[in-house]
């Protein structure tokens, strides 16, 4: 039996921040009070720094398989437990897609061997996988994607028919990528025409544009409310989109939710000039009003949940000329302190963090008795502190793909200590490679 006694804990849970120890033993939250005391327990004292649920990622790409040489399981995870993520969900794009159920479970094989953080893996949705879909048991698989705009490795669904088929027989949570693919075509052959190949990275929101966006996110939703389908769409980029969605209802009464990533949050359009592709993503980093219209809706309950999208490339192949560069960027390690960043200058509480980052995604997706620091709970949490400013540089990053859309800039939070499943994953630091990550459960 192991037990771990964190002293002195300000902690940040379901709305409040109060101060208190926390008892640790194996896997599980054992007890949350002022003053315990466990003679046989490691005591760490955490000297009043903040204490908060591990982070739930519902959305990144760590591109194993066959995609080892951007990223995998095991480089990627490690840097999301150093950046306080806990438990990740991960995206069906890979190679072999995860479109069958004997891909999904070689995927959780080696998530079970390699990952750091707890894991799960979203079900990629074809144009003709449709009975494959309906055999997913929804207690052991995190939920459906769908591309309604393509992206890297093309698993557009486009099929109008099959869509409404799928959207008729899921019950888990299907979430969605939406840009419509027509219009984003048709934009980019008018600037081809102009421009060529080397198109200007500052033209890449005016190609894959508000009105691509709007028009499938519209469509989308149309077609789950006629089946009563259960929608999340991802990465919303616009702010026109956010009409669309409601803060009228409770989390666990909405039938329709939506996301927002840390680089829609982060940058605007005026970002190209220095970044270029480093911060090409698809949907596409788009005007300051945008993002402004974004952190309204995140604050007012209209967006639910702040995810990443965490999608590594190769340097060599983000420096390509813009129809060769491929979208995506990595943000696992950064995305916590980037909020924090923007909670120390008033832009968020650290109670709407933790709800839109933690509590959130586990009720969105049902996880089994995570997202909360609750007695009973599995132990994941992170330890930061406020006032610790350090620099992203190439020298402390842990992607694989060795860069940052965040270089040069300083935060003034840091990530000290994540637990995974109770264990100290991450210590000022240092990353213990004995893994602890468990494959999530569903409560449905």
């Amino acid at each position: 039996m192991e037990r771990i006694l964190l002293k002195n804990a300000t902690i940040v849970n379901e709305g409040q921040i109060f101060e208190a120890d926390v008892l640790l033993e194996d896997n599980y939250i054992e007890r949350v009070a002022p003053a315990i005391t466990s003679p046989n327990a490691t005591v760490i004292d955490l000297n009043g720094s903040y204490l908060l649920p591990g982070i739930i990622d519902d959305q990144v790409h760590f591109r194993e398989p066959g995609l080892t040489h951007k990223g995998t399981i095991y480089t990627e995870s490690r840097a999301a437990v150093a950046g306080g993520i806990t438990t990740y969900m991960e995206q069906p794009n890979t190679v072999p897609q995860t479109t069958t159920l004997k891909h999904l479970e070689e995927k959780f094989q080696i998530a079970a061997q390699n990952s750091f953080a707890n894991y799960s893996f979203l079900f990629g949705g074809t144009n003709d996988n449709l009975e494959e879909l309906k055999r997913l048991d929804k207690k052991q698989c995190s939920g459906v994607k769908l591309f309604l705009g393509s992206s890297t490795g093309n698993m557009l669904v486009d099929d109008e028919a099959v869509l409404e088929q799928i959207f008729s027989n899921t019950e888990m949570v299907i979430s969605v990528h939406c840009e419509d693919e027509g219009t984003i075509r048709k934009n980019l052959e008018q600037y081809r025409s102009r421009f060529g190949e080397d198109i200007p990275i500052a033209c890449h929101p005016k190609i894959r544009s508000k009105e691509a966006c709007y028009l499938s996110s519209s469509k989308a939703i149309a077609l789950a409310e006629k089946t009563g389908a259960r929608l999340h769409v991802f990465h919303l980029s616009t702010a026109k989109e956010l009409e669309l969605f409601t803060n009228t209802l409770p989390l666990e009464k909405k039938r329709i939710t939506a996301e927002v990533c840390i680089h829609h949050l982060w940058f605007s359009e005026k970002d190209y000039e220095q970044k270029g592709t480093f911060i090409k993503w698809n949907p596409a980093v788009k005007t300051a009003t945008d993002r402004e219209g974004l952190w309204e809706a995140l604050l007012d309950g209209r967006i639910d949940v702040i995810a990443t999208d965490h999608a590594p490339h190769t340097l060599e192949e983000k420096e390509n000329v813009y129809t060769k560069a491929p979208s995506g960027g990595p943000l696992v390690q950064h995305a916590l302190v980037a909020m924090l960043e923007k909670h120390k200058s008033g832009g968020i509480s650290l109670e709407q963090i933790v709800k839109k980052m933690c509590h959130n995604p586990a009720i969105l997706f049902e996880i089994e008795k995570r997202g909360f620091i609750r007695e009973g709970y599995y132990a994941d949490l992170v330890q930061v502190a406020l006032d610790s400013p350090w620099e992203v540089t190439k020298s402390n990053l842990l992607y694989k793909c060795g860069w940052s859309p965040f270089e040069g800039i300083r935060f003034g939070a840091q990530v000290q200590r994540t637990f995974v499943n109770g264990h100290l994953a991450y210590d000022h630091g240092v990353i213990s490679e004995d893994r602890r990550a468990m494959r999530l459960t569903f409560d449905r």
